[in-house]
């Protein structure tokens, strides 16, 4: 009988609730600053970096081989037979390929991991839907099929304040980069399906990329019912809770929730960023 288990990255932006809820394994990144390290969302707190990006950016990094390591040891100890690892895009991390070369130490677990090729809770909606299906009894094989088709039906679209820390952080993909701040675009960032960020959409100014997140929930709403998730990455209240009303308001929701960007993908976006995550269902 196969006992299967499931390995996230904190580029999901799962709460460690969400992820205790779900018996799900989580690998953090490593959050580096010139006077330690810290590991994402348990030793910091998405407010705590933005606070701090005024004096110092940190680096980051993937997960590290011992924490990884000993997820994969303690899965064997309690008698899993599978694992599906579920990761950021490897367009943005190589943490895929960290899990996986961890894996080729561990053969009596028989294993997929699936790069997701998007991030945020794009790639949490992922977790969920694994976490479900083991839930429901579906084999290892099943589910390693379906993953693929849920993919193509799950969307994220962001903003930000500034592209200053995409851009300090290498992540800055085939987004524009300093004419737009000149002319205060604002542009919604996607992934494409090299899982690298682009510009999905090009507005002037906040309140027009508000809207524009809004419109983009609203098209994908009248092809098909959805689950949303609305981004928060150290927006203020009102901002996010003008545009999480607006989005509530729309036709065709299953569900609606909130989602906090975590401290490992704040460092790199900066505070104000807003966004969607759509799922087609």
């Amino acid at each position: 009988m196969q006992k299967i288990a499931i390995l996230t990255d904190s580029g999901s932006d799962l709460t460690l609730e969400e992820l205790r809820e779900n018996n799900l394994e989580f690998a953090p990144f490593k959050i580096i600053y010139s006077y330690g390290e810290f590991e994402d969302k348990i030793d910091l707190s998405p407010q705590e970096v933005y606070d701090s990006l005024e004096k110092e950016i940190p680096k980051t990094s993937l997960p590290s081989t011992a924490r990884i390591e000993n997820i994969l040891n303690k899965l064997e100890d309690e008698g899993y037979t599978h694992l599906i690892a579920v990761t950021i895009s490897s367009g943005l991390s190589g943490t895929g390929n960290a899990i996986r070369l961890a894996l080729e130490d561990h053969p009596k677990l028989i294993s997929y991991v699936y790069d997701t090729k998007i991030l945020s809770m794009a790639e949490g909606a992922l977790v969920l839907n694994t976490a479900k299906m083991v839930k429901e009894g579906l084999s290892f094989e099943e589910i390693i099929e379906k993953l693929p088709k849920l993919r193509e039906k799950t969307y994220g679209y962001f903003t930000i304040s500034t592209l200053e820390y995409l851009k300090k952080g290498g992540r800055i993909g085939k987004v524009a980069g300093t004419i737009g701040e000149i002319l205060n675009l604002k542009p919604i960032i996607s992934v494409d399906q090299e899982g690298v960020y682009y510009t999905y959409a090009k507005v002037r100014g906040r309140k027009q990329s508000m809207n524009r997140i809004y419109k983009i929930a609203k098209e994908h709403l009248e092809k098909s019912k959805c689950k949303i998730w609305v981004l928060n990455g150290g927006s203020s209240s009102e901002e996010f809770d003008s545009l999480y009303k607006l989005i509530s308001g729309l036709d065709n929701i299953e569900s609606i929730a909130p989602a906090t960007i975590g401290p490992a993908l704040g460092v790199h976006t900066g505070p104000g960023l807003l966004g969607v995550v759509v799922q087609e269902v």
